[in-house]
């Protein structure tokens, strides 16, 4: 059994919104974007830790941003084969093995009311009013939450761990364990006779008794000893403590890492199903990552995979551990220029897996930290890549707090990043280079640069008008040419108008490529001086020197001169960066907004 989806309409950031999840889920998204709103969404039908008291909602919990006076959220359940519950919810299971679960609450009288529904499908005649969520028993969530309370869980678990490992003995391993526990028993009786021995116990025993004796002359028979206890071995196990072993030396555990792993896998083990559990349980995780280096964090993303059977729902904030997940099995979440909760392509979607089925290598091509952004920048190289990355810094434009990344595609088509992208619905843009390339077999040279970016529209854009698809066909027809000497005025017409066109829809195309509009930028004098201090060089020569070796050239160019960027600022080449900070600010607002407010 699984949550195939969860409707979700009216709730705290969640105006409307349908949920898709996978066996295997991770929920990501910026930090109050609504993914814990999400689980607790979930738990409200699910979680046996629920009180009645946590079913009775609050204004604040009613969705904020519109006069909305009900919250209906709706769980959709497929696969319920297992007999702990077939056997239990006679006639709230369709033939097809579905069931639906559903709580509503509304305002009534200026009171929050509410009501819990269970049936076969979600129409008004399966869907029936019961008396509340009667099927947790048997049917739940169990749920770990950021906020971790790591040595009040392990010190319950490892007692639960001991008699449960207790309980599952064989006969053979009973009998050799109360030869040892016989054994140890008498070695703590001598521990605890020998004890009273050692001189300064027995003269702080002598002193307070003999302080004691002064305050009462009542149970003077009776003397206060310093006892350890030891004798009572099941009070010595009880009290065993969860340590660390190196080289037969014992050392505290420390490490709130360590800790982390510790607390996940004796809730593993305390929570693994088997084909003979009274009860189907869904397991939801915020954040397991906590404390853990990346390696560890990819490691604990596949542990919990196998650890734990049946379905897993994750949050996590970590690109290492949305490495590991299969991209149909994520779901972004994002808030529109509204402050309304968006879930990307209803959550895990067939498209985005389509999408890097395009791609022919393993999620990492794409770093997984573009999952998390709200605009990407995509461009050709690495070298491209350092360039904006150093650029935006000079300018101001503080990326990591606007929230854009810049990928280079390394080669790899454009068009198949921006389906990823658009799937995921992150804004983006792109630079590429103006290409010229002749046509194998012919004496035709095509505009390669600018086919490209037509690929690019064509992959997720529309037509803002009819006019525009009509020049847009007929200059599709005349990006070819034969004489490089002489190029036909209708060529250059279409490249022009298609430069303008692609840059309307933040497909930016060079000039002629990165190299050759830094040398002819503001730049020119800081290039030449890096490349040509004897002042040798004709200006082909410093672009080719440039191009060759290229992501190296670059960085030593900007470890170097970096502080000159500032002079592209105004250049065309800038564009990329000043659009992704205006659609962000449009967004979110700028900081010059809130100055205005405050």
């Amino acid at each position: 059994m699984q949550i195939e989806h969860i409707y979700i309409k009216g709730f705290r950031n969640y105006k409307e919104a349908i949920v898709n999840f996978n066996k295997s889920t991770l929920i990501i998204g910026a930090n109050d974007v609504g993914k814990t709103n999400l689980i607790y969404a979930l738990q409200i039908l699910m979680d046996r830790g629920f009180s009645d008291y946590s079913f009775e909602l609050k204004d604040s919990d009613f969705y904020a941003y519109e006069d909305i006076k009900e919250v209906v959220i709706r769980v959709y359940l497929t696969d319920v084969v297992e007999d702990c519950v077939v056997a239990r919810m006679p006639g709230y299971i369709s033939n097809d093995s579905k069931m639906v679960l559903q709580y509503k609450a509304w305002y009534e009288n200026d009171k929050i009311e509410y009501q819990f529904y269970c049936g076969k499908s979600d129409s008004e005649e399966d869907l029936k009013e019961c008396a509340g969520p009667f099927y947790r028993k048997y049917l739940n969530i169990k749920y770990i939450g950021s906020r971790r309370d790591f040595w009040g869980y392990i010190n319950k678990s490892k007692k639960e761990l001991l008699n449960k490992a207790k309980q599952n003995r064989s006969d053979e391993v009973q009998a050799t364990d109360d030869c040892l526990y016989h054994e140890i028993e008498e070695k703590l009786r001598f521990v605890d006779e020998k004890i009273p021995e050692l001189s300064f116990v027995k003269t702080a025993t002598d002193q307070l008794n003999g302080e004691l004796s002064k305050l009462s002359i009542h149970n003077k028979e009776q003397q206060v000893l310093f006892d350890t206890s030891a004798m009572n071995i099941e009070q010595v196990i009880s009290n065993v403590s969860i340590s660390s072993k190196h080289q037969n030396k014992r050392l505290v555990i420390g490490g709130e890492g360590r800790i982390n792993q510790i607390y996940l896998s004796l809730w593993a083990t305390q929570n693994q199903q088997t084909a003979i559990s009274n009860e189907v349980s869904i397991i939801c995780i915020e954040e397991p990552e906590a404390y853990l280096h990346p390696h560890q964090q990819r490691e604990l993303a596949n542990y919990l995979g196998k650890a734990l059977h049946g379905q897993i729902i994750l949050t996590s904030h970590s690109p290492f551990i949305v490495s590991e997940f299969s991209p149909n099995s994520i779901i972004r979440l994002y808030k529109d220029e509204n402050s309304e909760t968006k879930v990307a392509s209803d959550g895990c979607s067939k498209a985005i897996e389509d999408g890097f089925d395009g791609l022919g290598y393993r999620m990492s091509v794409l770093p997984a930290e573009a999952f998390f952004a709200d605009y990407v920048i995509l461009v050709e190289g690495p070298s491209e890549e350092m360039l904006y990355r150093t650029l935006a810094n000079q300018m101001g434009i503080d990326l990591d707090r606007l929230n854009i990344s810049v990928l280079c595609v390394n080669g790899v088509d454009f068009v198949t990043y921006i389906k990823i992208l658009e799937a995921m619905e992150i804004r983006w843009s792109v630079r590429t280079d103006n290409d010229e390339i002749q046509v194998p077999r012919t004496t035709q040279t095509r505009y390669a640069g600018i086919e490209r970016g037509i690929d690019c529209f064509l992959a997720s854009c529309e037509f803002d008008n009819e006019e525009d698809e009509r020049l847009f066909n007929e200059h599709s027809k005349h990006l070819r040419y034969t004489d490089t000497n002489n190029i036909p005025q209708d060529v250059k017409e279409a490249v022009e108008w298609f430069k303008d066109f692609l840059d309307r829809y933040y497909i930016e195309i060079a000039d002629v490529d990165l190299e050759t509009d830094l040398y002819k930028s503001c730049l020119h004098d800081t290039l030449n001086k890096f490349y040509d201090p004897d002042d040798k060089m004709t200006e082909e020569e410093v672009i080719k020197a440039m191009k060759k070796h290229k992501a190296i050239n670059m960085y030593q160019f900007l470890k170097a001169n970096k502080s000159k960027l500032y002079l592209l600022k105004e250049d065309k080449i800038a564009t990329p960066l000043v659009d992704a900070r205006n659609v962000i600010e449009e967004l979110y607002g700028s900081d010059s907004d809130s100055e205005k407010h405050n």
